[in-house]
């Protein structure tokens, strides 16, 4: 009886949205962790290839700049000067942020998606579909509107701590700015990828102290690419959006959210979102 429940249950309901992609492509398949690692270092390459490609068109990316900054001015969000200078002026303070900025982007991120491959893998692919297109989201922003970080606008007086700190990952370093992009601001991926990746801790972990850490993940983030001048703070509201805008693609392509499992899919027992009841009774 309920294996025919839950067959039953595998087949899309005539009132739920199906998504777009075959039926086929969207039954539950415990991922493969060299296929997994195929699809993360393809679109590590194509973002890396397509946003150093880009011109950098430096003087439309600090009009660009010099726009945003005057928006801010006009919508009262002007403080983040102060906050700079003030990180600026606090070695105690600046060299945390400033190594927060330069190594957490690129560590805990691949973390969070080796711990959902590994202990949440009935989620993983909704979750690592919306990391990967919010990633392509970005760099068709980077294309489209190229924007300089507050640090690369010395008119309005921003301090690049990293710089002045000597700070290690700094992009004013010359072996790291030739292979990278300096006017990729908009919209900051460092905040998309880390609201994701505090979305995806909130979700599925089980203690409440790790999933308010994950929470406040992203916040300090957005802390630390203002006190840094590395972004502005529309930059963040633009990670945002993009990740926002992932979020509903995977949602267009699956029929469910990211961070529900497909109704065919076992029941692992954890936290986040359930399976439909239905799947976990047990009848005689």
């Amino acid at each position: 009886m309920t294996q025919t429940l839950k067959k039953q249950a595998a087949q899309p309901s005539a009132h739920r949205f199906a998504g777009v992609l075959p039926h086929r492509m969207l039954r539950w398949r415990r991922p493969v962790w060299w296929q997994e690692i195929g699809i993360i270092a393809f679109g590590y390459w194509i973002y890396s290839l397509g946003r150093n490609a880009i011109p950098e068109q430096v003087s439309i990316a600090r009009r660009h700049g010099r726009g945003i900054q005057h928006l801010q001015d006009t919508l009262h969000l002007n403080w983040e000067l102060s906050f700079n200078k003030f990180v600026a002026v606090h070695e105690w303070l600046a060299q945390p942020l400033d190594y927060y900025y330069s190594t957490l982007h690129f560590l805990l991120t691949p973390t969070v998606m080796v711990w959902l491959f590994v202990f949440r893998s009935h989620i993983y692919r909704g979750a690592r579909t919306v990391l990967v297109t919010s990633t392509l989201l970005a760099l068709l922003g980077f294309y489209l509107y190229p924007t300089a970080p507050p640090r690369l606008l010395p008119q309005f007086g921003y301090i690049d701590t990293l710089l002045k700190f000597n700070t290690w990952g700094s992009l004013a370093d010359p072996d790291i700015a030739q292979h990278s992009n300096q006017y990729a601001a908009m919209p900051s991926l460092h905040v998309a990828w880390a609201l994701w990746c505090g979305i995806a801790i909130f979700v599925c972990a089980q203690r409440m102290w790790v999933r308010l850490l994950g929470l406040l993940y992203p916040v300090g983030t957005v802390v630390v690419i203002v006190g840094t001048a590395n972004h502005f703070i529309l930059d963040a509201v633009g990670g945002a959006a993009i990740l926002a805008l992932a979020f509903g693609i995977q949602w267009l392509l699956s029929g469910h959210g990211a961070f529900e499992a497909p109704v065919d899919a076992p029941d692992f027992g954890l936290p986040g979102p359930e399976l439909p009841l239905h799947l976990g009774e047990h009848h005689p």
